[in-house]
């Protein structure tokens, strides 16, 4: 399964949005990455890959998941992205 999402909290995937996400990631029986239009695909379970990416508000990131949770886990995360951090 995959899903183009657009960042909206202020400090992107940066900080406690993206401890958010990986927090978030590892709940679920899925294999999940996440990528940005100018980055290969990284693991959305890992911390520092996901910092790494450097995606900011008013980025779009692609998600994809595979495994049981797929659907739920690209929900969740998501709900993540689309949240301004204030609202979490």
């Amino acid at each position: 399964m995959e899903r183009t999402v657009t960042i909206v909290p202020e400090a992107g995937l940066h900080a406690r949005p993206a401890a958010r996400f990986v927090t978030t990631a590892n709940e679920f029986d899925a294999d999940i990455s996440v990528a940005t239009a100018d980055s290969d695909p990284v693991n959305a379970r890992s911390m520092i890959s996901v910092t790494t990416l450097d995606a900011r508000q008013g980025d779009a990131v692609s998600l994809v998941a595979e495994g049981d949770d797929a659907a739920s886990a690209l929900d969740a995360l998501e709900t993540i992205l689309t949240t301004p951090e204030g609202e979490q």
